[in-house]
């Protein structure tokens, strides 16, 4: 699992690649901690190359989305292909993240 966190044309993005288990989620969390307060700059999730997601993960994603929302800013996922969009269905997460 790889994770990248960049700052592009205002916003923050991150980049994640592989399958984010629970074994990648602790060092997930530590490149995406910065995210938990995104001091008011909007947040994309680039799902593109996400090939599986974990409980974990969605905490992680969940801990961003509170983190964005207390500062104004937003999140909106990127790329999420079907399968990971079938998990954010089944725990209800599908309708309080934005896709695109």
């Amino acid at each position: 699992m790889n994770a990248k966190l960049e700052e592009i044309d205002g916003w923050y993005v991150a980049t994640l690649d592989g399958e984010l288990d629970t074994a990648a989620a602790v060092g997930v969390e530590e490149v995406l901690k910065p995210l938990y307060t995104s001091d008011g700059k909007d947040v994309i999730i680039d799902c593109t190359s996400l090939e599986y997601i974990a409980s974990s993960g969605l905490r992680i994603l969940i801990s961003i989305l509170k983190g964005a929302k207390n500062a104004g800013s937003r999140v909106v996922m990127r790329g999420v292909n079907d399968d990971i969009k079938n998990v954010f269905k089944l725990t209800g997460f599908i309708n309080i993240f934005e896709f695109e």
